[in-house]
């Protein structure tokens, strides 16, 4: 079986603030392009730049995990890369299931992106009878009702809720109650969830939102009606809530990071 749900991360035991967990993936990323590129060593202010924070900050994130770099050669990639991965239990393999195979789910099914970073669709749920035994990224679909069933059977910690809005917070109660104690949900509304369990939100529609907000005060900063405003700002929601569901009732694709 699986070992997903029976190790967890160290990094709250150890005392790593959330803020600098939220960066550890920002560096593992930029470090990770590096080795690719046979990079051995690299500096503060060259990793900083490359995952977006200050070198003063990235100072300070590594200084939690015991990483100070040496003076005059910077960080070793080959063990930050090992080091960040193992704080993030990504040394590990980690089943995760995606519910709701609509037009979101089916292209996070198709990221490549999952097995490269320690995660492995274990299983896609549907609650669409006709949906069930249809292959997606090589996967069969199942149905809900197999739910229980498939995160016992595979380990499953993590769940993936890519359903409408109205039909969320019922599969995460089904998937908490099953065990799974970490959701990412992309469904565009607020889960609630009892202690324990943790829950990230993706939601394109609050992106674009914020975008908005921002193509506004620069129109208006620049005082010239024909560059935007709040009509043009106007327009960017009146596209947001369009766009929010496709054919299948899902948002559009995202795809991860």
């Amino acid at each position: 079986m699986a070992t997903g749900r029976t190790h967890r991360p160290a990094t709250r035991s150890r005392g790593i603030p959330e803020a600098t967990v939220a960066r550890l993936p920002l560096y593992l990323r930029a470090l990770t392009a590096l080795s690719e590129r046979s990079v051995p060593t690299v500096s503060s202010e060259e990793l900083a730049a490359a995952a977006g924070v200050n070198s003063a900050k990235l100072r300070k994130d590594f200084s939690y995990l015991g990483s100070y770099g040496t003076r005059g050669v910077g960080y070793d990639v080959e063990y930050l890369v090992y080091q960040i991965s193992r704080e993030l239990g990504l040394t590990q393999d980690w089943p995760v299931v995606i519910v709701g195979i609509g037009n979101l789910g089916a292209a996070l099914a198709n990221y490549g992106g999952f097995a490269s970073r320690g995660f492995r669709v274990a299983a896609l749920i549907d609650a669409d009878p006709a949906m069930a035994g249809k292959p997606v990224a090589g996967i069969a679909v199942q149905h809900t009702d197999e739910l229980e069933h498939i995160i016992e059977s595979n380990g499953v910690s993590i769940g993936v809720i890519a359903t409408p809005a109205g039909a969320a917070q019922q599969v995460c109660e089904r998937l908490v109650a099953a065990g799974v104690t970490s959701i990412l949900n992309f469904a565009p509304t607020v889960l609630t969830v009892p202690d324990g369990v943790d829950v990230r939100k993706v939601d394109l529609s609050i992106e674009l939102q914020i975008l908005a907000f921002h193509e506004q005060r620069k129109a208006g900063e620049e005082g010239g009606p024909e560059s935007g405003g709040p009509a043009a700002a106007a327009r960017a929601a009146a596209v947001v809530a369009d766009d929010r569901k496709g054919p299948d009732g899902d948002m559009p694709a995202v795809m991860p990071a």
